[in-house]
């Protein structure tokens, strides 16, 4: 009887496994179009990539022309996010460090979130959320976790932009699936 038995477990392991792996590819299979963050399916780059208007009394201000609604805004030439609500009252501000390789200006959506994961550059990430590719390079935010915050690697092409810890944590909680993600100067 314990040969049946196991075979029978390792049956039912195996039929849950093949079950998981067909939801997930249709799960992957039906995001919708735009939700997908790649270059030509979802994304929207600008065909201008001129400097978007700041107030320069105000450096932190959030730019002009950088839409309506709620969005997080990211620029690649101030290096910093602008998480903005649905009343357009930004909600919080910060510099981060970009990775090696930045996105085309233009509106993206969140497409993808990982809790903690291991980034390209081999540094433990959390709060990671992903919004286009570039050359095969996936971009997104995400923090450093313990000894690899300081960390970079010569030589690696890395769509990460790093926040500080805190600034992921608001990050992770704001940018949720389906929200835009605007690229602008």
């Amino acid at each position: 009887m314990a040969g049946t038995s196991s075979g029978i477990v390792a049956g039912l392991t195996a039929a849950a496994l093949g079950a998981v792996g067909f939801l997930a590819y249709q799960a992957q299979a039906t995001v919708p179009a735009s939700l997908v963050g790649g270059a030509g399916a979802g994304a929207s780059p600008s065909a201008s990539a001129s400097k978007a208007p700041r107030d320069l009394s105000n450096p932190g201000a959030l730019p002009g022309d950088s839409g309506t609604g709620e969005r997080v805004v990211y620029s690649v030439d101030d290096d910093r996010v602008w998480l903005v609500d649905e009343r357009n009252v930004v909600q919080r501000s910060f510099g981060v460090r970009p990775g090696a390789v930045d996105p085309p200006v233009g509106r993206y959506w969140v497409t993808s979130r990982s809790n903690a994961v291991t980034g390209t550059d081999g540094v433990p990430i959390e709060h990671v959320v992903r919004f286009t590719s570039v050359d095969g390079v996936v971009i997104g935010f995400s923090a450093a976790v313990g000894s690899g915050a300081g960390m970079t690697t010569e030589g690696v092409k890395t769509g990460g932009i790093r926040e500080r810890r805190e600034d992921g944590d608001a990050m992770w909680r704001f940018a949720t699936i389906g929200v835009p993600v605007v690229v602008i100067r």
